[in-house]
């Protein structure tokens, strides 16, 4: 009895060894608007695999400029199709591997309650310092919140009162501690799961900017990203991504 009991913890303890041999940890960056639901997806996959998931969180456009430089990065969870779509023409993402994971929604916001109402007349009335949008350049949510200007006939108009954050995370940010009052932000940040949403906003129509497709893609090859990708097109993934305000393709 005490050799197959010791036989036993000793299949046990080499199964736990080669448990933590297989984990692996990838490093994935993502568009700032997508780094909460990312975590949220990262954790349940850790818990099931054992695998761990670094993010990093930042600009699309800055995001791009590091891969094409070499940085050693495995998945890109991007705010748009077009950088994706670049790395595969370029030879540095898998080709194959891109596919769209969410399809973002732009909103006007304010944390004032009864500040905005549903035709977004404050922007018209111009009773605000500052406007917050991500710059167009970099960020594919700043691109939208020119595009709903520009259509609003607004652009021009509004350029002296804007406040241009490099990426929607700070464009978000700037409206949150008061630097504007307002500001053009993804839907997501303001729509958490279970939780009341704070302030005043204009869902933009969808009629008045380009749809925000957001893409991912592999850039390294391994079984642990493969594995993090096909987890993130499953239900229990495209249930958090709903769940944070995203259409899901």
């Amino acid at each position: 009895m005490k050799i197959l009991h010791y036989l036993s913890v000793y299949v046990v303890l080499m199964t736990l060894a080669a448990g933590n041999v297989t984990a692996e940890e990838i490093r994935v960056v993502v568009a700032s608007n997508f780094t909460d639901a990312l975590r949220e997806i990262a954790g349940r996959f850790e818990m099931k695999t054992q695998h761990k998931v670094s993010v990093i969180s930042g600009s699309t456009g800055k995001h791009y400029a590091q891969i094409s430089n070499g940085a050693p990065f495995d998945v890109f969870f991007a705010a748009d199709v077009k950088r994706p779509e670049l790395l595969e023409q370029q030879g540095l993402a898998l080709p194959g591997s891109r596919f769209t994971y969410a399809v973002g929604k732009i909103v006007l916001w304010s944390p004032d309650q009864d500040y905005i109402d549903t035709s977004a007349n404050v922007l018209k009335q111009g009773k605000f310092n500052h406007l917050s949008i991500a710059n167009p350049k970099l960020a594919p949510y700043g691109r939208a919140a020119q595009q709903v200007l520009k259509k609003l006939g607004l652009w021009n108009k509004l350029q002296g009162r804007m406040v241009r954050g490099e990426n929607i995370g700070q464009a978000f940010q700037f409206v949150k501690s008061g630097n504007a009052r307002l500001g053009f932000v993804a839907f997501s940040q303001i729509k958490k799961p279970d939780n009341a949403i704070e302030g005043s906003f204009w869902q933009v129509p969808e009629s008045l900017y380009d749809p925000i497709d957001q893409q991912a893609v592999l850039i390294k090859d391994n079984k642990a990203a493969r594995a993090f990708l096909d987890f993130v097109r499953q239900d229990e993934a495209l249930q958090i991504i709903r769940n944070f305000g995203y259409g899901v393709p």
